[in-house]
């Protein structure tokens, strides 16, 4: 009896790579390779990196090293890395990490196996090449359709907006929109899968179609999105401030798909470091786009990103960052100290803000965003909200789903809600999610 090939497959990163990975998933079973979470039964291990941040890349290092006994013990083991620091890093990674067998970029899904295939016959590969023509290959393979409450769906990768401190285009490439039609598609196979809920994908969506001649915009593409039988809810995420438009805007007003949720990363409250991170707006600009998007959608729920400690952030631009969080009022805010990244302009900056006093602005604003997220989930206690079930919880003996605000929310019923919308009364707001009981299901 011939022995199953087994996967082991770890992600790392933002959503773009869980979505990779789940086409990774799809190419490797088109081999023979079924999935394992026991890295010891492996036949082959392939880890999807990110490099967004030092400590992403730090971390990916450090994990692949335990790796490396495993390889010597079973040298027929196949190793491979991918992601944004397999595109970064190249042939490099190989030196640094000669167990290695394969290392392919974010461009190179639809290599995978050809060079698996040449790994199982001894050989090494590096595919890093960027490919900007969708019409040479399909940029963007499918998963498998098969399951799942919520799926995400890539409809652009790649960025042309070169942040000084950012290194997506670097490892991403630049902006590449994927056919409109092709984006339906995958997402009514994944609708006739029994998929309830899918997220549209892009390092920056608004700018979806921008560069193709005749190509529907961002908006246009969620009417069409909307339109397929089966979706009852809709989101996407990352937006760029500098690109939401009026008309993405009244999306949230005119498509009761679309949920009351949008990802909008400011970065920053000041803006001499706004301008020097080379976001293309201000403080101003950032605040009119929130409240015309709390005009069109009452009661909408808005996340971020802030980064503290770029070079040049005085204590009084920290106090206008601050103050942002406060205006805003955030759902939820992911913060992280400036991390200077290989081949970003912000690299090249002097910095004279100390460590220690980055990790205490750090502190600071994160104690701030606790207590408002706590106070946001609190004021939601004797509303109902419309709860899509995703499953069990993860303590299993009640069920988890997210409201359309993308609060996790944990409920009392029947397994078979899972993959529907239900009416659930909030009764407790906590730090991390909401607990509520069924109206209407």
């Amino acid at each position: 009896m011939i022995k199953a090939k087994k996967l082991y497959l770890e992600t790392f990163g933002c959503q773009m790579n869980v979505s990779d990975s789940e086409k990774i998933v799809t190419l490797m079973k088109g081999m023979g390779y079924g999935q394992t979470q026991e890295p010891g039964e492996a036949d082959l291990v392939l880890l999807n990196t990110c490099s967004i941040r030092a400590t992403a890349e730090q971390r990916m290092y450090g994990h692949l090293g335990k790796f490396k006994s495993m390889k010597k013990k079973r040298p027929e083991l196949i190793i491979g890395v991918g992601g944004c620091v397999a595109q970064q890093e190249g042939e490099e990674l190989l030196k640094k990490a000669p167990f290695v067998d394969l290392v392919f970029g974010t461009h190179n899904l639809h290599l995978l196996q050809k060079m698996v295939a040449g790994a199982e016959a001894g050989k090494k590969s590096v595919a890093t090449d960027f490919l900007d023509d969708e019409k040479r290959f399909d940029l963007f393979p499918h998963a498998e359709t098969e399951g799942g409450v919520t799926r995400f769906v890539t409809v652009m990768q790649g960025c042309d907006n070169f942040c000084a401190y950012c290194i997506v285009p670097h490892v991403r490439g630049r902006e590449i929109s994927r056919s409109a039609d092709k984006v339906v598609e995958e997402v009514a196979a994944l609708a006739a899968a029994g998929v309830t809920e899918v997220t549209l994908l892009g390092q920056n969506v608004n700018s979806y179609g921008f560069k193709e001649d005749a190509a529907p915009d961002f908006a246009e593409l969620l009417f069409r999105v909307a339109e397929v039988d089966g979706i009852e809810r809709l989101r996407f995420t990352t937006s760029h401030p500098k690109d939401i438009s009026a008309r993405l805007i009244d999306c949230f007003a005119q498509i009761p798909k679309l949920a009351p949720h949008i990802h909008l990363p400011a970065q920053s409250g000041s803006d001499e470091v706004l301008k020097r991170m080379n976001r293309g707006y201000t403080r101003a600009d950032y605040l009119a786009k929130v409240r015309a998007l709390e005009e069109a959608c009452p009661g909408i729920q808005i996340t971020g990103d802030m980064i503290v400690g770029f070079p040049g952030e005085d204590e009084a631009a920290f106090r206008e960052t601050m103050a942002l969080i406060e205006e805003v009022r955030y759902a939820d805010l992911f913060s992280f100290i400036y991390s200077p990244r290989p081949g970003t302009k912000a690299a090249g900056f002097p910095d004279e803000v100390t460590r220690k006093e980055k990790q205490g602005r750090l502190e600071l604003l994160q104690a701030a965003q606790k207590r408002i997220t706590l106070e946001r989930n609190q004021s939601l206690v004797g509303s109902v909200q419309r709860v899509l079930v995703e499953g069990a919880s993860s303590s299993g003996d009640s069920l988890f789903g997210r409201t359309g605000g993308n609060r996790g929310t944990v409920l009392h019923g029947d397994l078979a809600l899972a993959g529907r919308i239900v009416e659930v009364r909030i009764t407790e707001g906590l730090q991390t999610l909401l607990k509520g009981e069924v109206v209407h299901a």
